[in-house]
């Protein structure tokens, strides 16, 4: 099957969040988000794929890792960081995406304009054969 939505490329803006994807494999995509995706019909997404932001120095604005979506659950801020101060965050809800250990990209997809990026939804044929992020965005 090919349809937008397959992959759902992902913002990644520090270290601590690539770690978690790359060492626990998971990915955490607020509820309201999620529910805006499933109103455009681009969720659940099979394949999650990482952006990088400025933070990643050389690596920043492209797409080099991914995964394999295993399985997806709301879960609380607190259940995905106990050991976070009590605070009013805690109560925020998540889709936890579950994922396959990180795979990286033979060559990493570009961002030639440096653009903010949210969630660029796309399909498995176009994610594996752009080496742009405009090629992502194409009908």
């Amino acid at each position: 099957m090919n349809h937008r939505g397959e992959v759902l490329i992902a913002v990644i803006n520090n270290e601590h969040d690539l770690a978690i994807a790359r060492d626990q494999h998971w990915y955490r995509i607020p509820v309201a988000q999620a529910e805006k995706l499933q109103q455009q019909v681009v969720w659940p997404p099979q394949w999650l794929a990482f952006y990088q932001t400025k933070i990643f120095g050389a690596d920043a604005y492209t797409v080099r890792h991914y995964a394999r979506v295993s399985a997806i659950r709301d879960v609380y801020r607190w259940e995905l960081f106990p050991g976070q101060p009590n605070d009013a965050k805690r109560e925020q809800r998540y889709c936890k995406l579950e994922l396959s250990p990180l795979e990286t990209l033979p060559h990493p997809i570009v961002s030639q304009n440096l653009r903010r990026i949210a969630f660029i939804a796309t399909t498995w044929e176009k994610f594996t054969k752009a080496t742009v992020i405009n090629e992502l965005l194409k009908n």
